[in-house]
Parts: C-alpha cells; structure tokens; sequence
C-alpha cells in the first residue's frame, strides 16, 4: 500500500472462510465496485478524498501470531488461525514430529480424542484433536517441498492412523469434511465437489466418477454438477504430478493417468441418457474443468466467474476431455480454434456470448446457488422434458455415428502422449515451474498483441 488518498473505500461482512476464498469474493466485488466509484468522484472533481471512518492500517500477521496451540485451541480458534493464512503462507506448525506449514482445514463434530493426537485419515485429509473437538487437515506443505494433499506429503506416516471412510460416503451431505456429496430435492439430484484450488487428482476424479454413475441411478430429471465454492475446476492435479517426479516416480506416467482418469469422468457426463445434466459454475473454471463443464447438457455461470479455457500456457500441452468435440459442438470450428490460440481469460458474459455457456446468473455464491435450484426445479417438471431427453438422445447417437467418442479421444490422448513422453519437455519445464512459482522472465506473447509487427491499435 502506498497509503495515499483514499479515493473510495468498501464494507462487508467477514465469512468464515480462508483468507484466499475471501479475496476472490468479497474483495473482488468490492475492488471491482470501489474502482468505478473512485474514477466517477474523480472525474466530477469535487470529491476531496478522507481517510474512512474507524479504519486503521493493520501490522502484518506474523506466524507466532497464529502459533496453533493444539492443547489449548479449541476447533473454532484452530480453524480461524489456518484460514488467516490459506493459501500463503500457511500455519507452521509440525505433524508427525516433522515440521510443515498447515492449510484447508475443516470441522469435525464426531470423532475425538487427546488434545494434539492424530486420529485419522480420510482420503486426502489429517484428523488432528483441538480442545474440544477435531480438524482434518487437506494441504501441507514440508520444508522444500511443494503444497501438497496431506495423506501424500506424510504418505509413509499417515498408513499408521486408522481409515475412516465409510462406503460411499459421498452419497449423502454429513456433518464432517466431504470433498464430495450428494444432495437431492423435487426431482433434481446435486454432485458437489470441493476440491482444493480446483485440482482433481487421479483418485479424486476416480471417485468422483463413481459418485456420478451412482447419481445417474437415481430417479431424478435433472442432474447438477455443482463443483466447489472457489473453483467449479481446473483439471489435472498438477502438484500430485510433480510429487511423483520428486518421489522418485514419473510425472509422465501419473499425468497419463490423471488425464485418463478427467476422460473417463467426462466420458461418464456425456453418456448420461436419462437426465438433463447441468454445470452449475460458481467458481471460477480453467483448463480440463472448463472442458469438463461443456460435458454436459446445460453450463449456468455465476456472472463474476472468469473461464480459461485452453491448455497450451503449460508447455504447448494439447489437452483431452474430449475438448475436440465438445468445444466445436457450442461454437464452431473457427471459433473453437480461436478460443485455443488465443488463450485468453473470458469474463461469464464473454463466455455466453461465445456459446460455451447456455446462462449467465447474477449474485453471489450463495444467491447463485438459490437460482441454480430454482431453475434446475422448474426444468425438472417442465412439460417437455421427456421431448428434451429424447432430442437430446437422439442427437448423441447422430454424433456418434458420425464420429465416435473414442476416436475423438485417441486423436487427443494421441498428442497427449508426445506432450508426456515425447522428445520435447516444454510441458514438464512448465509445469515445474508453475507448480513451484518460479517468477516469469517476461510477460507471454499472447498477452502482448501490441508486440505483434502486424498489430494496430483498435
């Protein structure tokens, strides 16, 4: 801050949520609306800027500041300490005996035990005693290392605790952490997945395919993909694929797998013949997510949602999700080729103009998930929806015959084998370099036309 005038200034209230999560919302709204404010008072030339009332600058939080004390936080102290500081710097604090820096942490309200114990492990997560209850634990990050999910940082020590997953699990919303759930209503089934930062790791699209075909069951018309609060997705896990060259593995190989696990997720999304399926986007999407969201049937965004929808910032990678498909089936071939070379972000407006979204749905989170049910509720008893299943049928088997899926992602899986294994490594260098946030040594072309010989000003 350069603690000069105050042109315009912003109030609103604090969610209990990460630093991060409060940063893409809250204050995003706010900046975006404070700096209108401020050029219109500038421009009117009579506004004399103040300081803002009861304000004041705060000192930088320091890590002894929000030291956890495991024997004598409670859960919500614990958790207010993590979220302070999720995603940067992290809480350092030490699990194993070993020291790290903690992030993604949610309430338990079940399981206890000793102050400061490690009880068990779920998935990707830590369950650690406070107090007077419990945290898990999604993220940390070991000295030298990179973020990582908590049951693979501490892989070797975390087989010691107890499993506590019960047989799906994701099949119903509990009051303990789910990375996914399933709720129903009038009709219309809900697959939500928070996947931290929106990556989805092979085992994470692997479950959640799983959750999908169980979905897919059940007697509703509709079927809403929901994805997380800050991210609907942003594909491939590109930190679990870098853990598996810093273990001694190949990233080739677990980037094979990953995409081949997103292909089999979309695949499943596609197929779907008895429901409407809808990507409710409230979370800003990029990469395979956003090829994942075109999947299916209908794609409502949250109107203050930004889409990337393109794969080749990471080292040229070709990209698969069946992207070669379904990207020219709402846009054209022109289009869909100008949308991957140009690599740009799009706005949700942008993005429904384009053709890649159906709606554009104004509010917040929380007000965008109020419309997503009601519209979701209102398509699950309209009058024509057996007519819409029907077309809708009819119109992939057309596409079939005329090209089959698996074709589509032979051609695709096809460059992404060179991507991975072949003779050129840009995806890998690139991927190192993104996943340990190496600075840049220039800005990218595609984000600088005006360095174009044959550039003009608009």
């Amino acid at each position: 801050m350069d603690a000069g005038p105050v042109w315009a200034s912003a109030r609103f209230p604090m969610r209990s949520a990460t630093k991060a999560s409060i940063y893409r919302h809250e204050v995003t709204q706010a900046a975006a609306e404070t700096v209108l404010l401020a050029v219109e008072r500038f421009a009117g030339g009579s506004f004399v800027p103040q300081r803002p009332a009861c304000s004041q600058w705060q000192a930088l939080m320091k890590q002894a500041q929000r030291a956890i004390d495991w024997q004598c936080d409670d859960t919500a102290t614990v958790l207010r300490k993590i979220r302070a500081a999720d995603g940067f710097p992290g809480v350092a604090d030490a699990l194993f005996g070993q020291p790290c820096h903690v992030f993604d942490a949610w309430p338990e309200t079940q399981l206890r035990g000793a102050p400061g114990e490690l009880l068990a492990r779920r998935e990707t997560a830590l369950l650690r005693a406070t107090r007077d209850g419990a945290v898990w634990i999604g993220h940390v990050k070991r000295p030298g290392s990179i973020k990582l999910p908590a049951t693979l940082a501490f892989a070797a020590e975390a087989r010691s605790l107890p499993q506590t997953p019960w047989p799906d699990w994701w099949r119903a919303k509990a009051a303990t952490w789910q990375d996914i759930f399933y709720e129903e209503a009038a009709s219309v089934g809900y697959l939500h997945f928070e996947f931290y930062n929106g990556a989805m790791s092979t085992q994470q699209c692997q479950r959640l395919r799983s959750a999908l075909a169980w979905a897919k069951q059940r007697p509703t018309q509709v079927l809403v993909l929901m994805g997380g609060l800050d991210f609907w997705s942003n594909g491939i896990h590109l930190n679990v694929i870098e853990a598996a060259s810093l273990s001694g593995g190949s990233a080739a190989d677990e980037s094979w797998y990953n995409i081949t696990a997103m292909n089999d997720l979309a695949l499943e999304l596609i197929t779907t013949d008895r429901q409407i399926t809808v990507a409710a986007v409230g979370g800003n999407t990029g990469a395979g997510g956003c090829f994942l969201a075109l999947a299916a049937d209908r794609v409502w965004l949250r109107e203050a949602v930004m889409l990337n929808p393109h794969y080749k910032n990471m080292g040229n990678l070709y990209g698969s999700e069946y992207w070669t498909y379904l990207l020219p089936r709402r846009v054209g071939a022109d289009a869909a080729r100008t949308i991957m070379q140009q690599r740009q972000a799009l706005a949700a407006q942008q993005a429904q103009h384009a053709g890649l979204a159906d709606d554009c749905l104004p509010g917040d989170v929380s007000g965008f998930r109020r419309k997503v049910i009601s519209y979701a509720s209102k398509l699950a008893v309209s009058l024509d929806i057996k007519a819409q299943l029907t077309i809708k049928n009819e119109a992939r088997s057309t596409h079939e015959t005329a090209k089959p899926l698996a074709q589509y992602r032979q051609e695709e899986m096809a460059q992404m084998q060179r991507n991975f294994y072949g003779f050129d490594p840009s995806y890998h260098v690139a991927r190192h370099h993104f996943v340990h946030k190496s600075p840049a040594s220039w800005t990218p072309r595609h984000l600088c036309v005006h360095r174009d010989l044959h550039w003009s000003p608009p």
